[in-house]
């Protein structure tokens, strides 16, 4: 149990320690697509919503991958086959 805590208070330090990097790109994405709005091209805009809604949906679709796998192993230890 020790080691398990030591591990997550790392890394719940490392993202803590992380947010001020994140919250600093955030201006600067923002400031591009302004400046670029503001010359009349929009694409830059239309591909950084992609890029969000990219880095938006990944992490649910590990997590459902990472689900299956372990319904799948806990199924098979307990001898249930599908």
């Amino acid at each position: 149990m020790n080691k398990y805590f030591k591990s997550l208070a790392a890394v719940l330090l490392l993202l803590i320690g992380s947010v001020q990097s994140s919250l600093a790109q955030c201006a600067m994405c923002r400031a591009t697509v302004e400046n670029n709005v503001s010359n009349g091209d929009t694409t830059v805009g239309a591909a950084l919503n992609i890029g969000i809604l990219y880095l938006f949906v990944a992490p649910y679709v590990l997590l459902m991958v990472l689900g299956y796998f372990w319904y799948k192993n806990a199924k098979r230890k307990k001898g249930i086959s599908f």
